[in-house]
């Protein structure tokens, strides 16, 4: 397994696929890890090059001791991404991601649109807004409140069981109908959670401010001429409970060249519950 230069501590384990036509880098979600793109890496296998990092404070990558939340937030993530882009020489390449990855995409673009040739993401997307603040989003975003407590610490850190319990939640109430998560998948990823700090760490993105909500309530529609540039296709489960596909309806005012495509039947899960609208995405944004 390679794994990246330090930036500013930390270092990114991936994986790297060859391949001729073109560049991907695939970036992973909460709860999950590089792994949540494999139905993705295996139909574009030889057909471009493909890097998946496990992001920091996720997985296999290493992070320095002391690391602060604010080393895990969207813009430091974003660092880390475009560094092993340039380390790799793989610049510009397609960022594609969902979830936390969607997120770093989009802030990685905006920072370095010399490296990043296209966008392909599902939710989170700009447009959301206070909407964010409705009953029915209340209702499903609690868990970015509850991770800036000491309390999920307490409760779940370092305690496999407890953490295979809670993610075991997510990844059953945020996927769409037809999708039942893999047993033996939930027990390695309750295995790499559970051990001593790993859950703090991949919530560090919600207490450093990261997350949909204080995203969302901090966003501002920019001047047309600051909207971000890069080609973007925006891949809109319909069964998300996070994401309504009714939240895709202001894409324009922040993002200059997008395209929408639904992902009907899909929830939040888009690279397994949908890899071959998700790889299709992606071949159309290398042709």
């Amino acid at each position: 397994m390679p794994i990246s230069s330090p930036v500013e501590g930390f270092r990114l384990a991936y994986d790297d696929h060859a391949g001729a036509g073109g560049h991907v880098v695939l970036l992973h979600g909460w709860p999950g890890d590089r792994n949540d793109h494999r139905e993705v890496v295996a139909r574009l296998s030889g057909r471009c090059r493909i890097v998946v990092p496990d992001l920091r404070g996720f997985g296999e990558s290493q992070a320095p001791s002391g690391a602060l939340p604010a080393d895990f937030a969207a813009e430091a993530q974003a660092r880390s991404v475009l560094a092993l882009v340039e380390e790799l020489g793989m610049g510009p390449a397609v960022l594609a991601g969902y979830d936390i990855g969607s997120r770093i995409a989009q802030v990685a673009a905006g920072a370095r649109p010399d490296l990043v040739r296209a966008l392909v993401v599902a939710p989170p997307l700009p447009g959301i807004g206070e909407r964010v603040l409705t009953p029915d989003a209340h209702r499903e975003f609690w868990y970015q409140a509850f991770h800036r407590l000491d309390l999920a610490e307490e409760l779940l850190d370092g305690s496999p069981a407890a953490v295979r319990a809670y993610l075991a939640h997510f990844w059953s109430h945020w996927s769409g109908p037809g999708f039942q998560p893999d047993p033996a998948e939930l027990d390695r990823l309750a295995a790499a959670y559970g051990r001593a700090g790993a859950f703090v760490a991949s919530i560090n993105w919600y207490r450093a401010g990261s997350g949909a909500i204080a995203r969302s309530l901090a966003e501002r529609v920019p001047a047309p001429a600051d909207r971000l540039g890069v080609p973007t296709t925006v891949l809109w489960p319909e069964h998300d409970p996070l994401f309504p596909r009714a939240w895709s309806d202001r894409l324009e005012q922040f993002l200059s060249d997008v395209e929408l495509r639904p992902l009907d039947g899909a929830g939040h899960f888009a690279p397994l519950e949908a890899p071959d609208a998700f790889a299709a995405a992606i071949a159309d944004r290398l042709a």
